[in-house]
Parts: C-alpha cells; sequence; structure tokens
C-alpha cells in the first residue's frame, strides 16, 4: 500500500470520528438543554427568595415560591404592563435592544449600565389579606470588574429593606468578592433607603456608628473593595431612583400601580 493511500485513509477516519464526535456532543447538548433551563429557573428562585430572607433550607424551592408573584413594571411610567408576559420576557437581552430600551446620559447612568430597559420583572409577596408584604426587585450595575446582578427586597412600606443579594458577579475573592459572605448582607435588613423623598442609602468606609443620625440609611463597607463598594451603592441608588423603580414603588403603595 502507498503512503499516499496510508494518509488517505488516515484521514477519512479522523474526519468520520469528528462527525461521530460532534453529533453526540449535539445531541447531548440538545437532550440536556431542557434540564439545564429548569436548573437555571430554579436557581433564580432560590436566589429571589434568599435576597427577601424567606427560603429556607431543607424545604423545596417551589413551594416556597409559590407565595411570590412575577409581574412586569414599565420602568417609563412606574405601573404594572400586564400585556408583557413574564415568563417570556427577557430583561437582560431587552436591555441590549434599542428597540426594547433607552440609552441613558452620562448625568442619568449612575450605575454604569449604558442602557436601561423599557420594562422589568418584580416579584411580589402578599399577604394573607392580599396586601403586598414584600417586593423584590431586580438590579444591576457595574462594579471593579464586573457587572453585579442581584436583587433587593423591600418591606411593604416601600422603604425598609428586607434583604439584598448578588447571584452573578466576576469580583475579586476575599474583597470585592464579600458581597457574598453572609455576615456583610446581614447588615442590609432594617435599612432605610429614602430619606426627605431622596434615595440615601448607601456604603460607608468602615463600620457603621449605630449612635450617627444617618446610621438608618449606612451600610458598612467592603474592606479593601472600595470601588466594588461604590459600585453596590450606585446601582442601588439607581435603580431605587427616579431613573428605576421609585416611581413605581410610590405608585404600589398608593394603590395606582
Amino acid at each position: 500500500m502507498s503512503s499516499n493511500d496510508s494518509i488517505k485513509k488516515t484521514l477519512i477516519v479522523a474526519f468520520s470520528l469528528c462527525i461521530v464526535c460532534s453529533v453526540i456532543v449535539s445531541t447531548a447538548a440538545v437532550m440536556l438543554k431542557p434540564a439545564q433551563e429548569a436548573n437555571k429557573t430554579l436557581d433564580r428562585k432560590r436566589n429571589i427568595l434568599a435576597a427577601a430572607g424567606m427560603l429556607q433550607e431543607g424545604m423545596s424551592v417551589e413551594e416556597q415560591f409559590s407565595q411570590v408573584t412575577a409581574r412586569v413594571v414599565d420602568l417609563r411610567t412606574g405601573r404594572f404592563a400586564d400585556d408583557v408576559d413574564p415568563d417570556n420576557y427577557d430583561q437582560r437581552k431587552a436591555a441590549k435592544d434599542p428597540t426594547g430600551s433607552e440609552r441613558l446620559s452620562a448625568a442619568q447612568d449612575q450605575a454604569k449600565i449604558a442602557r436601561r430597559e423599557h420594562y422589568a420583572i418584580v416579584y411580589l409577596v402578599e399577604d394573607s389579606n392580599g396586601d403586598v408584604d414584600k417586593v423584590i426587585l431586580p438590579v444591576h450595575g457595574a462594579g471593579l470588574w464586573s457587572t453585579l446582578y442581584g436583587f433587593i427586597a423591600l418591606e411593604s412600606d416601600g422603604n425598609t429593606v428586607a434583604g439584598l443579594g448578588f447571584y452573578e458577579h466576576g469580583e475579586t475573592p476575599g474583597l470585592g468578592g464579600e458581597v457574598d459572605n453572609p455576615r456583610w448582607k446581614a447588615f442590609w435588613p432594617g435599612k432605610q433607603v429614602y430619606r426627605d423623598g431622596e434615595v440615601n442609602i448607601a456604603l460607608i468606609k468602615g463600620s457603621v456608628d449605630p449612635g450617627n443620625a444617618s446610621a438608618p440609611w449606612q451600610i458598612d463597607g467592603l474592606a479593601g473593595a472600595t470601588l466594588t463598594a461604590n459600585g453596590v451603592t450606585n446601582l442601588v441608588q439607581f435603580w431605587l431612583g427616579e431613573n428605576g423603580f421609585q416611581s413605581f414603588l410610590d405608585n404600589l403603595k398608593s394603590g395606582e400601580a
């Protein structure tokens, strides 16, 4: 057998093996996609519950989430948009689409997100009388190395923080990554957002002095991670401010959402 025949057979075998492997990988990806999407949805629900301080380990996440209702809010009007299905609306995708978002000016873009989507999915927890007990809002903004994505939960007054949690970021472990530390997240519940009608909540350098008159609006900073801490302050202030959910929260409290 000539060397050319040998090379030809080797190439045919290699090509055939590539085709078979490609088919196997593609088939596996298609078959696993439903399970991956289900896990992604479950993880999102877990993070929503955790941000609101409602997650109980050992209990079914689905069962716990049954008390949460997803609604879509039009950020341009501050009112519910019942014609938009929260199950089919992709908020991240909309934020990148010029037809589904608006470009923020430098003065508006406190969170450094460039564009703000027209609609956002919020999550409501109602009491036995059907009144809103908690509202959980999606937030995101620039940190030091990444965009932080999370949820902030407010009590029924729309001003008292019930909790905060980030489910995705790329901040430095041990520094900006301390946003995941349960000890730091425990500083948030009970803090106040608005002061004289303006968003006043912010991270400070060092620890909060309980005797300080501004303590209700202050959160302990992240040691060694000033830029991440500034990013958290900026994104929270943006999303709870006039370009975020402030008008919606006002409408919700007045029953006009």
